[in-house]
């Protein structure tokens, strides 16, 4: 029996172990099976049918010969052309031997000792070679051996310095948070510092101008209700004294009496006016007495609406508007001083509906006047939750080279004697100064005007 299906098992047994190394083996390992199965159906074959010996010597050494030169021309296989280099003569001198033994049997016997010695000589070869290429084999396993062991030390020391550098990070991130927490506190103390010496001085100045304003308000009474007596007392004179004038003078005292009454008409109008203001500046002044408690926003808007609405119809049985309102229903309560807010939202909303009313009253049929209202939670830039409120209107709006002035004390768009100038000056410190929150506007003139408040969830503010 042939040795060559073994040799050849051997050799398979050999590529598959340099594949592995290679990282090649899943795509070459169908392929070493099947030589597996040949080698084996081989010695099958020679075992099980006698006469088919010659056939089988034949097979065995042209696949082991086969399977000898495969590294010279699968790429994949280079790395065992050293054992094929050491197997290729034994290969050739093997398929030499039986091929005379069998067919040229008096030339075999004729050189038989040559023929013994060359494939000795082959087989010493190959089996030197074997062993250099196993001393090789072991030297290049032992130097990636070590290779993989300086790249698993790098990798480790790699992942110690990710894990260093995630702690180094981590760490700065701790101390960066801590350090924006005390810049924020002590924004928080800066700002809670100034809301404590403007709630002073406004206290202070509060004080001052309620002062005043009651000292005015007893002579600014005193020149009201004297004009209208002496209107009255004029109209009385009209009717009773000058018809029993003579006619030389009855006509220049006529219009005398209409001039006294136009100006005393006037200085009632303006005296009405000063004590609009006067009224406005002693609301103005008033120290806030309540204090911050859970405030449900939505029915506070949707009552001082109402109460707006019906406070002028009440005045004017003419006026008329739409109201829309959009409440959030998730805002739930916040802290706030529902009475100052309120006094808030009843001037915007008053201040909607004269401009809609205006502006009916200019366009006239076609127009329709509507106040909406809505609520909804939002985010400030800084990420903290606030409460949003809009007032907004299709009435006249605010003319564009005004709007820097709105705010300011005693400054009005409304004609005189319409309006005291204080109320979104009022509103402005309410919101402000008193909730800490922002009063912002957006107008286009003759389209719109939309207020905006926005306070903040659970801020403390003074008042």
């Amino acid at each position: 029996m042939s040795l060559e299906p073994f040799l050849a098992v051997f050799v398979i047994t050999q590529f598959r172990r340099h594949l592995k190394n290679d990282g090649l083996l899943t795509k070459w390992n169908k392929y070493l099976n099947i030589g597996y199965y040949i080698a084996i159906a081989i010695f099958v074959f020679g075992v099980s049918f006698d006469h088919g010996e010659r056939l089988t010597m034949i097979l065995s050494h042209l696949f082991f010969l086969g399977v000898v030169i495969s590294p010279y021309y699968i790429e994949d296989l280079k790395s065992g052309k050293q054992l094929a280099f050491a197997l290729i003569p034994y290969a050739i001198a093997g398929l030499i031997k039986d091929l005379l033994e069998k067919w040229f049997p008096n030339f075999y016997d004729n050189h038989d000792n040559l023929i013994q010695s060359l494939v000795m000589f082959s087989l010493i070869w190959a089996f030197s070679l074997w062993l250099i290429s196993r001393k090789q084999t072991k030297a290049l396993e032992n130097e990636r051996k070590q290779r993989f062991a300086e790249q698993e030390q790098n990798r480790m020391m790699a992942a110690m310095k990710v894990n260093l550098e995630s702690e180094v990070r981590e760490r700065t991130a701790e101390l960066t948070r801590q350090t924006e927490e005390l810049q924020q506190t002590l924004s928080e103390l800066k700002s809670t510092q100034a809301q404590l010496i403007q709630s002073e001085k406004m206290a202070s100045l509060g004080e001052l101008t309620a002062g005043i304003a009651h000292e005015i308000q007893n002579p600014l009474n005193f020149v009201n209700n004297f004009s209208e007596v002496s209107i009255e007392l004029l109209e009385e004179l009209k009717d009773e004294v000058l018809d029993k004038l003579p006619d030389d003078v009855k006509e220049d005292a006529g219009d005398i009496i209409n001039d006294i009454t136009q100006n005393l008409s006037k200085i009632n109008q303006h005296g009405k006016r000063a004590d609009a203001i006067v009224k406005g500046m002693l609301q103005h002044s008033r120290a806030t007495t309540g204090k911050k408690e859970p405030t449900d926003i939505n029915a506070l808007a949707d009552e001082y609406l109402r109460l707006s609405y019906h406070g002028l119809r009440a005045k004017d049985k003419s006026f008329n508007a739409g109201m829309k309102t959009s409440f959030d229903p998730d805002l739930g309560k916040i802290e706030a001083i529902p009475q100052d807010l309120g006094r808030v939202l009843l001037n915007l909303f008053n201040n909607s509906f004269y401009s809609v009313t205006e502006k009916k009253r200019i366009l006239g049929e076609g127009y329709e006047p509507t106040v909406t209202v809505n609520t909804k939670k939002v985010k400030s830039p800084s990420g903290a939750n606030m409460v949003q409120i809009t007032v907004e209107d299709n009435g006249t709006g605010i003319p564009q080279k005004v709007l820097d002035k709105i705010y300011q004390p005693f400054f009005t768009t409304k004609p005189t004697g319409q309006g005291t100038g204080l109320g979104l000056s009022m509103s402005y410190d309410i919101i402000t100064k008193g909730h800490g929150g922002e009063l912002n506007v957006e107008t286009a003139e003759g389209q719109f005007a939309r207020f905006v408040i926005c306070i903040p969830v659970g801020n403390v503010a003074q008042s």
